[in-house]
């Protein structure tokens, strides 16, 4: 094994740039192999209270032995044997010479793979969730703080009936707390392999314990039990369904989404000057523009979060593609997509927080872009002042539809909108008050109480339950 200049291979830069440390020790070497022995040493366990000639001291020599891993040594192995799981194990049997003859004993390679991944995907979906309360969190204050702002809303990207700005960022906050629904499912249904043997049919096992089913039935409850894991999955082939890795990255490819839509509703919005990401003192837009402020952050989340999304359609191909008991095609897919998945979405949900929390408002750009398309907006309630101070509905419409055709070319011309002028000066609205139809908060509805009801139905109960999640001591690189 030779040392690698970093800047002189690639790196991964979900781990060098983007991702958090706690998440990429998850996924790392180390934290997968110790897991591999904490599994041997489980098993052993296991058969020793069930009966198997498995000593005590046997154990605990692999217990005395569980953290040192000399991968130096296990990468020969490997070069030799071409099997990474027999290179661990002889690796393992020459650090506890004592237990070489019980190592592994009855199981498959996939004991300890499949396994150990199960145990990842567990604590990576819990580590995802508490990210996820982070950024609700941010958008939950920040909603709160805006609740009453008019703002235009559109649709078709066109504008619309007005909003208020924490009301939208309810709609990020909701796609996100039905993700935590979502993970907290997966967590629900997630199982254990345990010990299932070379095809799932446990011949193995049965063979140790002379035919005795009740104790292969008991080994494997007690090995799920000592890792963790109250239940197992009923059948598997050699591997557990492949489908469970689709689903757990059909989940973080949801939270994907929510961030990105998100993500591109706030560079739409900074594009408009009305809401800004967070911008450092020293920060640089552009190398040529200088005056550039460009939404860095929340263009790297939906570039991070369109790969996210991309790699559940690698899972759902491989699960499509698992031949009877197994094949081995899934090993290097899934060494790629399972990790590469879970650090992205990290990345994704510390940016999307530190976005969150650092959102600013600019009112006043946001009340002179309401202020010119509400007279628009308010010409139905000037209609029907009209039509109740005893004017001709028919007509009055008509009245509008022409000074309204005549304000739009006035600014398609580079000019001010004049409708409310024009509509003040028409005998037919005499006696009407037209201004004062524009004051925005009776365009709003209930957006202000609905951002009340939102925090205090859906929120409120979140936090209770996961947390806050906060994450003051993560570094967010950007």
């Amino acid at each position: 094994m030779t040392d690698r200049d970093p800047q002189d291979h690639y790196e991964n830069p979900l781990i060098g740039r983007y991702s958090s440390a706690e998440m990429s020790h998850l996924w790392s070497p180390n934290r997968k192999f110790q897991t591999w022995r904490r599994l041997w040493i489980a098993l052993a366990e296991a058969e020793a209270e069930l009966g198997l000639d498995v000593s005590e001291a046997q154990i605990q020599a692999m217990r005395d032995a569980a953290d040192e891993i000399d991968f130096v040594k296990a990468a020969e192995y490997e070069r030799k044997l071409r099997h990474d799981v027999m290179a661990h194990v002889h690796t393992f049997r020459d650090a506890a010479p004592a237990a070489g003859p019980i190592i592994h004993l009855g199981a498959t390679s996939c004991f300890v793979t499949d396994n150990t991944d199960l145990l990842l995907l567990r604590e990576s979906l819990m580590l995802v969730r508490q990210r996820l309360m982070g950024v609700i969190n941010a958008l939950a204050d920040f909603a709160r703080t805006h609740k009453a702002l008019p703002c235009l809303a559109f649709t078709h990207l066109q504008p619309a009936q007005p909003t208020t700005v924490g009301k939208r960022a309810c709609l990020w906050t909701y796609d996100l707390a039905l993700d935590v629904a979502e993970i907290e499912h997966r967590l629900s249904t997630l199982r254990f392999r345990s010990v299932k043997g070379t095809t799932g049919t446990q011949a193995s096992f049965l063979e140790l314990f002379a035919g005795d089913h009740g104790k292969v039935r008991e080994l494997e409850l007690r090995v799920a039990k000592k890792m963790g894991f109250p239940e197992i999955y009923p059948v598997t082939g050699q591997t557990y369904s492949r489908k469970i890795d689709y689903q757990v990255l059909a989940a973080l490819s949801g939270i994907a989404q929510s961030a990105s839509k998100a993500a591109t509703d706030i560079r739409l919005l900074q594009s408009r000057r009305e809401v800004e990401e967070p911008f450092a003192a020293d920060q640089i837009g552009s190398s040529a523009m200088a005056y550039k402020r460009n939404p860095m952050r929340s263009e790297r989340i939906c570039g991070i979060g369109r790969y996210v999304m991309s790699l559940a359609e690698s899972a759902a191909a491989t699960q499509a593609t698992q031949w009877m008991e197994r094949t081995l095609d899934d090993s290097s897919n899934r060494r790629l997509t399972l990790p590469q998945a879970f650090l992205g979405i990290d990345a994704v949900l510390l940016l999307y927080r530190n976005v969150a929390a650092g959102l600013v408002v600019h009112p006043a750009v946001i009340e002179r872009h309401l202020a010119e398309e509400l007279p628009f907006m308010a010409t139905e309630n000037i209609l029907m002042a009209g039509v109740s101070a005893g004017g001709d509905r028919q007509d009055l419409h008509e009245r509008i539809r022409q000074h309204s055709i005549a304000a739009a070319d006035e600014i398609k011309a580079g000019r001010a909108s004049d409708l409310i002028e024009r509509l003040a000066g028409d005998d037919a609205f005499a006696g009407i008050d037209v201004r004062g139809e524009l004051q925005s908060h009776r365009f709003i509805g209930r957006a202000p109480e609905q951002v009340d009801d939102f925090l205090q139905d859906v929120v409120e109960p979140l936090q209770a339950q996961f947390g806050r999640g906060e994450d003051s001591n993560v570094e967010l690189r950007v």
